[in-house]
């Protein structure tokens, strides 16, 4: 079989010259910034080891724009972020052994919420790798094991020839949808060697396009076109391939209500006369998602918090679009539709017939009233105000991460995300201290706004080292944390399950004074005075901190 050679590129003399005579001094590392570049990325986040030094040290000759965090998780999240606001992949360099292991909760995050994280992981030298027990300093039987259920792909690579087209491969992987978290790991003898393999090029990684079957999108929309009340849940799928303006276009055709998930904060106008908003932590909610006779689900799996923790029960037909094939019917029979969120909205949105419902709009309204008298009536005025506040001193176009924590929960249901892709949070994997190092990542990714980080006093207790990130950089970004001294949720949980709480209260630093010494100004603000405190930190130029003292409580829930 021959090939056609007419349609390669053909080099310059120069670039033949410069193939052929590679710059001297170049190692193994160097492949793998060049690769980097060479495919687009601009900012690699991560934490130098003894192992990945290699790495470490070419950086120093690219043009890449390192971030360094001071703990490898937060340095995962920060990656994380990078990865969600931008599209793009976020290349993470780590260390072996415990640099590896410290980063997982972070992946595992990643993996959730479907964020582009390109790890590279250093590994013991070559000599050592097998399973043999040598002594080597950070020595795995098996690295690889320990990440192979969290992340999409696993690349190994055992000499510098194989470096681009590994990192090349995860790429590719970390970007075809579903996004996720990939890993790659390199040797230290691969990273050190010195190399004369040529300077690499310009690389195409291309993610492959996932678009839907034809008479899959026929069917769902013969159902959509015919159904007496339609309604969307629209999750974070939809976030991810920027397809909010047509989600909008095919409920205003449909005259179908929307729901968006916790993930899905921002993909429809929380406004709209068809908005539901994101009150799924309620039965009112759940009760007219059950009466649809048709059901579109988009870009989400109705996991545990978008089933208001499975108690939903539909007894409609469900169509169900999905980029993960696994989340595909996992909770509820569907026409399952295996494709990007986008392609498959732009499909439908031409193949549906317009349907005009003139009530509508009155039956969300009226879904939304019981709603707020449900929550007026347990007197929850602080948590209300508090975040009235946040929302008040918050620019629509700012992103906003939050952490595991009581004013996050309320913000899932209550806040108005505003824009799409401007708010995030940890509640895929649910793990604690995500918030503030993922500012920190968006903020790297666009210094140009100011970027909002909330935590609790427990879960700021995990990225207080990473102040010191932030004044090092220089990032625009504020920390508001809320005090309750302790772990709050877990306080309300345990209370009301076995009458007390055990391991929840917490002892904790001054947090002002603690940030004051990093560096970064900080102010104890109060519930009154919050919005124009928090107004003032995002304005400022760098880093700032916001304390609020506060013993916030979470509205009952419906599904107990």
């Amino acid at each position: 079989m021959s090939h056609d050679h007419d349609d390669r590129p053909q080099l310059t003399a120069a670039q033949a010259a410069a193939v052929l005579n590679p710059p001297p001094g170049r190692n193994g590392g160097d492949l793998v910034v060049e690769t980097l570049q060479g495919l687009g990325a601009t900012t690699v986040f991560g934490l130098p080891g003894q192992h990945a030094l290699g790495m470490f040290d070419a950086l120093r000759r690219s043009s890449l724009r390192y971030v360094g965090l001071r703990v490898e998780n937060n340095a995962g999240f920060a990656a994380d972020a990078y990865g969600r606001i931008t599209g793009e992949v976020a290349p993470l360099l780590l260390s072996t052994g415990p640099g590896a292991l410290t980063s997982l909760a972070a992946l595992q995050e990643a993996a959730a919420a479907s964020a582009p994280v390109l790890a590279i992981s250093s590994q013991i030298p070559t000599a050592g790798l097998g399973g043999g027990r040598h002594g080597y300093l950070h020595e795995l039987r098996d690295q690889q094991a320990s990440v192979r259920d969290i992340v999409k792909s696993v690349h190994t690579v055992r000499t510098a020839s194989q470096i681009p087209s590994a990192i090349a491969a995860a790429w590719e992987s970390a970007l075809t949808a579903p996004h996720g978290p990939v890993w790659v790991e390199i040797p230290q003898d691969v990273l050190l060697a010195e190399t004369t393999l040529p300077v690499v090029s310009a690389m195409d990684a291309s993610p492959r396009e996932l678009y839907p079957r034809p008479e899959l999108t026929f069917a769902a929309a013969h159902l959509l076109s015919n159904a007496e009340r339609p309604v969307i849940i629209a999750g974070g799928g939809v976030v991810r391939s920027d397809a909010s303006g047509k989600l909008r276009a095919l409920a205003e055709k449909l005259d179908a209500p929307v729901v968006t998930t916790f993930g899905g904060k921002g993909a429809f106008p929380w406004e709209h006369p068809l908005s539901l908003r994101s009150w799924l932590e309620d039965r009112h909610t759940t009760d007219f998602l059950e009466d649809a006779d048709v059901l579109l689900v988009v870009g989400s799996g109705l996991g545990e918090l978008s089933s208001n923790y499975h108690t939903f029960r539909p007894r409609g037909r469900v169509i169900q679009i999905e980029a993960d094939a696994g989340k595909l019917e996992s909770n509820h029979p569907a026409l399952g539709i295996h494709s990007d969120a986008r392609e498959a909205l732009a499909d439908l949105l031409e193949a549906v017939e317009r349907r005009e419902d003139a009530g509508a709009a009155e039956r969300v309204r009226t879904v939304l009233e019981k709603v707020r008298v449900r929550i007026e009536a347990q007197e929850l005025t602080l948590e209300q105000q508090v975040l009235a506040a946040v929302r008040e001193a918050l620019p629509d176009a700012a992103p906003s991460f939050w952490d595991m924590t009581i004013l996050a929960y309320w913000a899932w249901s209550a806040f108005d995300a505003r824009r799409p892709n401007t708010m995030h949070s940890a509640q895929g994997a649910g793990g604690l201290g995500y918030g503030f190092p993922a500012a920190i990542g968006a903020a790297a990714a666009d210094p140009t706004k100011p970027v909002l980080a909330v935590s609790g006093d427990g879960g700021a207790m995990y990225s207080i080292a990473e102040l010191a990130t932030a004044r090092q950089y220089d990032l625009p970004l504020t920390w508001l944390i809320v005090d309750d001294g302790g772990y709050g949720i877990l306080r309300e949980y345990m209370t009301g399950a076995f009458g007390e709480s055990t391991g929840t209260e917490l002892a904790r630093p001054d947090f002002v004074a603690l940030a004051e010494s990093f560096g970064v100004p900080a102010v104890r603000t109060s519930p009154e005075s919050l919005a124009a405190d928090l107004g003032k930190a995002l304005a400022a130029p760098g880093p700032s901190v916001v304390v609020l003292p506060a013993l916030l409580r979470m509205f009952e829930p419906t599904h107990l």
